[in-house]
């Protein structure tokens, strides 16, 4: 008996070194390095690609990465959730030593896709990343952070290096990883099919489902229907002012989600923000105004085609 109990103790040794020089590697090394293989790239824009360029970074990117003084030069993001630690979003403007002049087109296709950095570090889990974006839509972005919008004036600044917790280094090694870059191009959804195009528009274009799902840790990015809790919100995120929101749920569920809400009552919702008889919706949730009416019915299509799931949030998180 004796020996077997020194056995278990030597093994439950062994295993107490494992974790905690895992532990440790992971602690010192943080969030891992990978290599880069951007594509041969050169985006030819034209005005058009520039505008829905814009438009698309307006509704993605301006929020985390637009300062105070109206430049797209990174700031401190106060609304990040805890559990990650503190972050500070990248200068993007166009200077050629800190923001994305020294990138080449390639490289913001690749890290826009795969969320590797053209010296293959990883942006981390709190940047969005477009794996099913068409190539139009992409490279629209691309054509828009090339142009002379006066937000994009080139700024030489360095924004701080992110702190991530051991928590967030942690899931980088398990959950969050670099994606696949698309093998083959990939194409526009059809407009007239409402529910395919509304779908790309809720998971690929503005990635609602990461924030309508329980939780970011277990969100299936490559394929977001897989997602436990696929939009049936709860997610918990801080505003600015650190208050915890949950987000709602948008399955048809007639209970708990949007089961009961008319389609004219979903569109202003997504756009403006405006619900019936009850309070505005409030940041982190942003009005989406320039969302076309087509694209937010386009939503509302997919939105009842998913499976409704009972998920009270308001119940279940003591929401007001």
């Amino acid at each position: 008996m004796k020996r077997i109990l020194k056995i278990v103790g030597i093994l439950v040794a062994i295993i107490a070194f494992i974790i905690t020089a895992g532990a440790t590697y992971i602690s010192v090394r943080g969030i891992p390095t990978y290599e880069a293989h951007p594509p041969d790239l050169k985006v030819e824009g034209d005005s058009a690609m520039i505008a829905e360029g814009k438009r698309m970074a307006t509704l993605v990117c301006h929020n985390c990465h637009m300062s105070k003084n109206g430049l797209l030069e990174g700031k401190y993001m106060e609304d990040m959730p805890p559990e990650f630690g503190k972050a500070w979003s990248a200068n993007i403007t166009q200077d050629d030593k800190y923001g994305t002049g020294r990138y080449t087109d390639g490289e913001l296709a690749y890290l826009l896709r795969t969320g590797v950095k053209r010296d293959g570090s990883y942006a981390p889990p709190w940047m969005v990343k477009f794996p099913h974006l068409s190539d139009y839509d992409l490279n629209s972005i691309i054509a828009y952070l090339r142009s002379e919008q006066p937000e994009l004036k080139p700024v030489h600044k360095q924004q701080q290096a992110c702190e991530p917790t051991f928590f967030a280094k942690f899931l980088c090694y398990v959950a969050f990883k670099p994606l696949p870059f698309p093998e083959h191009p990939v194409p526009s959804p059809d407009p007239t099919d409402k529910v395919t195009f509304g779908k790309y528009i809720a998971t690929a274009k503005l990635d609602c489902f990461g924030c309508h799902s329980p939780s970011f840790e277990v969100q299936n990015i490559m394929e977001p229907e897989k997602t436990p809790g696929y939009f049936s919100g709860g997610n918990a995120m801080p505003n600015l002012s650190g208050e915890i929101i949950y987000t709602r749920n948008l399955t048809p569920d007639k209970k708990t989600g949007i089961g009961n809400y008319t389609e004219e009552q979903f569109i202003k919702a997504m756009k403006f923000g405006m619900r019936d008889n009850k309070p505005s919706l409030r940041y982190p949730m942003p009005p989406y105004a320039i969302v076309t009416d087509e694209e937010a019915s386009a939503v509302w299509a997919y939105l009842q085609t998913i499976p409704a799931i009972e998920h009270d949030v308001d119940a279940l998180y003591a929401k007001k």
